[in-house]
């Protein structure tokens, strides 16, 4: 004979996966408010993935339309950083929902580095406590109505991004950011893969770095294999590290920069994808 069912723990189980059931259809009722919802990947560190995350967030909220950009980056949360809003800690409104950081207008930015109680210290965490920590941000925090949710993620195609495809089913899909080497290329393919397989549509490729150093074409190049569109390329700008070191977004600063002209393309061809223009 088996062990005999410990009913306590039985109950606690059904507890929490009712629980858990409860959060899934709170967060699709949230999303619903949100016209398109997108995460940005990348197959590897060091392409620059957040950098375009946040560039893209704030052209769009530039041209007016009102954007989320949540920085589901859980190890390494730069995004506050790059807008300047390193210092920001996580607060409630009256409903006791978190509100999110406006550092621009339209933009709206949430990130765990908010509820942090000391910048330097690290998230340990396995994945429950991961998916966990994504279920929170995408149900408790206040985002409203928005034209767009920009959910930067972190390299690879772990916890976090399974996470985040389970929790929002309707969305509308990937962005995946690569450089033109070859190895970047290749991880760019594990990350269109891992889309596939979890039936999300790849939006777009965007080759960052393009240029002299890491040379170009690369993107198109990876685009044109899986047959899925190509965004644009951002060229070098050595500006654009001085912008994200100094807490200002380069789209701002430089708005007359070819990197920032290219931003704006990519961004074009976006709302091309997604039927906007």
């Amino acid at each position: 004979m088996g062990a005999p069912v410990d009913m306590n723990q039985a109950r606690a189980m059904a507890e929490r996966i009712r629980q858990s059931k409860e959060t899934e259809k709170r967060i699709a009722e949230k999303m619903k408010k949100i016209k398109h919802k997108l995460m940005v990947l990348s197959g590897k560190g060091g392409v620059g993935k957040t950098t375009v995350a946040v560039n893209l967030a704030t052209t769009l909220a530039l041209r007016g339309f009102k954007v989320g950009l949540l920085d589901a980056d859980i190890h390494g949360p730069n995004v506050p950083k790059m807008l300047g809003v390193q210092n920001a800690k996580l607060e409630v409104n009256e409903n006791q929902m978190i509100v999110p950081v406006e550092p621009i207008p339209n933009l709206k930015v949430i990130s765990i580095q908010m509820a942090l109680p000391q910048d330097d210290l690290p998230v340990v965490w396995r994945g429950p406590l991961k998916h966990k920590a994504i279920q929170q941000l995408l149900d408790e925090v206040d985002w409203g109505e928005l034209d767009y949710l920009i959910i930067d993620m972190p390299p690879g195609t772990g916890d976090e991004s399974l996470s985040v495809a389970q929790l929002i089913p309707d969305m509308d899909g990937v962005l995946i950011v690569v450089t033109p080497q070859e190895v970047a290329i290749l991880d760019a393919t594990k990350a269109i893969n891992f889309a596939r397989q979890m039936n999300k549509k790849v939006v777009g490729i965007i080759e960052n770095m393009s240029g002299e150093i890491f040379g170009t074409g690369g993107g198109k190049k990876v685009a044109d294999k899986y047959n899925v569109p190509f965004l644009g390329s951002i060229p070098m700008d050595a500006n654009i590290v001085k912008c994200g070191d100094s807490g200002t977004p380069f789209v701002l600063e430089y708005k007359d920069s070819e990197a920032a002209k290219a931003f704006n393309e990519v961004v074009d061809n976006l709302q091309k994808v997604l039927g906007e223009s």
